[in-house]
């Protein structure tokens, strides 16, 4: 039984477990409340069903989201209950503006370290005014990573979220920024591309930079492997992550 939502867990869209376990906890203590149970063992097995479905998670920082969602929005709820039940609509009208549900199947906005890409030039080379693109640039924490990295290069990021691609133009003014799907954009023209995803959409990128990518170039992509290629080199950044080197050959 474990194994199967395990399973299902991970085919379903993030943030969706998320959202479905915190409304099971809430529909959980609700109906423990209705029946006159105490509010303390009602909390407590609410509680224990969040945490319990955050620990089937793949990741440890899903795991932490999942099971503290339901206690902070309950002490929430409690500490503030004059305020209209539709202004708990807005934080999430805000975050569906700047992270649009289409992205949820990529990565979640997590920045890159900032020297995490210092020794990359050296495993991967570039000829002096390459094109480097980050796909999914966020909040520009890869792009300026990468201009440590290659200072002579034409950096450039493309991200999906609007209102992040305005913040990261204005904070990469010498970057080339562009709103847009970065699975639509073509990546022929790129000598580097560089990826911080998710294990899910690995082999998306892989299908897509053989697809595309000429041969001697290079997919880069920190913390997650592509399993379906061997890797050139292999760099571990001082936060532990390890960043991933593909040279592109004749047969993709």
């Amino acid at each position: 039984m474990t194994h199967a939502l395990v399973r299902l867990e991970r085919k379903l869209v993030w943030p969706m477990p998320a959202l479905a376990a915190w409304a099971g906890a809430w529909f959980l203590f609700h109906a423990l409340v209705q029946t006159e149970a105490s509010p303390a063992i009602a909390f407590t097995l609410a509680a224990s069903c969040a945490a319990a479905c955050g620990w089937m998670s793949a990741r440890p920082w899903r795991r932490v989201m999942v099971a503290a969602g339901f206690p902070v929005s309950l002490l929430l709820a409690g500490g503030m209950p004059v305020v209209p039940a539709w202004v708990w609509l807005l934080p999430l009208a805000v975050l569906a503006l700047a992270y649009p549900a289409h992205a949820w199947r990529d990565a979640p906005v997590f920045p890159t370290p900032a020297r995490a890409l210092d020794d990359l030039a050296g495993l991967a080379p570039l000829p002096p005014h390459a094109r480097v693109l980050d796909a999914g640039c966020g909040l520009g924490h890869g792009l300026r990573a990468l201009r440590a990295a290659y200072p002579h290069a034409r950096i450039e990021g493309i991200e999906w979220s609007w209102p992040l691609r305005l913040w990261t133009g204005l904070r990469c003014r010498w970057a080339r920024v562009n709103q847009g799907d970065m699975w639509r954009q073509g990546w022929h023209e790129h000598d580097l591309v560089y990826l911080f995803q998710r294990p899910e959409s690995m082999p998306r990128a892989v299908a897509k930079a053989r697809a595309e990518m000429r041969p001697g170039t290079w997919l880069v992509s920190l913390a997650f492997e592509a399993a379906e290629l061997t890797p050139h080199a292999v760099l571990h950044t001082p936060g532990g992550r390890p960043v991933w080197i593909y040279r592109m050959n004749s047969r993709g």
